[in-house]
């Protein structure tokens, strides 16, 4: 063995090791006790969210805090999870992390109603209300169907598409008739539509990076520093949605969704992605 290869099997082996160290830090016993003291913290609060509101945002804040440590400390990536620390926070006011965790959650269960009601309603309590830009708006008003259709809805209606596209396929080897003809056309173009909606999301999946403004206030500025001026009249609010263009140091380049960009200081905000 080379000397090279000595190298890269040593490199291997240590971030196998220190991935499963990572990995163990909590075991399963201790995950579940945390998640359920988050289940029972909440439903007290829930309790005593109308006799008691100061007392309940507490117990929230501590099931919020068990949920989280769930996902930082155990390395637990679950759309529930992340549906329950939302919860937990849009109980304690915080719109900003409500919506946050919201996000993470719907990347992962993204067909879940409870999830989208909750979610809606969240974005309906924030105060910023950033328009999207009108060439937006004519997308999702053409392609609404690439819009309004979820990822899985849009797979699962070009699985069978295509499945129909061979069979219409195979029927016309056996009678040719207008109408077949038809059907295989139809198939076709339904199935690029489709598949070609799936590949464009994943490509501009790939490209973004989602977040949200979780301070309550934070002022905008036309450069990574305090000395820059406002970009805006008004301070943006928590809950407020961009994308991240580039982070330089303490600072971050963001694009709202109407198109506007500005720098807002990069502990203000949350990334959805983690």
């Amino acid at each position: 063995m080379t000397r090279h290869l000595r190298i890269i099997v040593i490199g291997l082996l240590s971030f196998v090791v220190a991935s499963t160290s990572a990995a163990a830090t909590m075991t399963e016993a201790e995950l579940h006790d945390l998640f359920s003291q988050g289940k029972e913290l909440f439903r007290q609060a829930n309790e005593l969210s109308t006799s008691n509101p100061d007392a309940a945002k507490s117990l929230y804040q501590r099931a919020a805090m068990s949920f989280e440590r769930i996902a930082r400390d155990g390395g637990i990536r679950n759309g529930k999870l992340y549906y329950n620390i939302g919860n937990a926070y849009f109980r304690m006011g915080d719109v900003g992390r409500a919506i946050l965790n919201y996000r993470r959650a719907e990347r992962l269960i993204p067909n879940d109603p409870n999830l989208r009601q909750n979610l809606n309603y969240a974005i309906s309590r924030r105060i910023d209300k950033v328009e999207l830009n009108e060439e937006t708006k004519v997308l999702k008003t053409v392609f609404f169907w690439h819009y309004d259709l979820s990822s899985r809805t849009r797979l699962t209606a070009f699985a069978v598409c295509f499945a129909l596209l061979w069979l219409f396929a195979g029927v016309r080897c056996f009678k040719r008739r207008a109408f077949v003809s038809g059907a295989i056309i139809a198939a076709a173009v339904l199935s690029a539509l489709l598949l070609g909606s799936l590949l464009v999301e994943s490509i501009q999946d790939a490209r973004r990076s989602p977040g949200v403004v979780v301070a309550p206030e934070v002022i905008a500025r036309k450069g990574n520093a305090e000395t820059y001026q406002p970009s805006f009249k008004e301070p943006l609010h928590a809950g407020t949605e961009f994308d991240l263009l580039e982070q330089r140091g303490d600072w971050a380049h963001v694009e709202l969704v109407d198109g506007r960009e500005c720098w807002v200081p990069a502990h203000a905000i949350g990334m959805v992605r983690l």
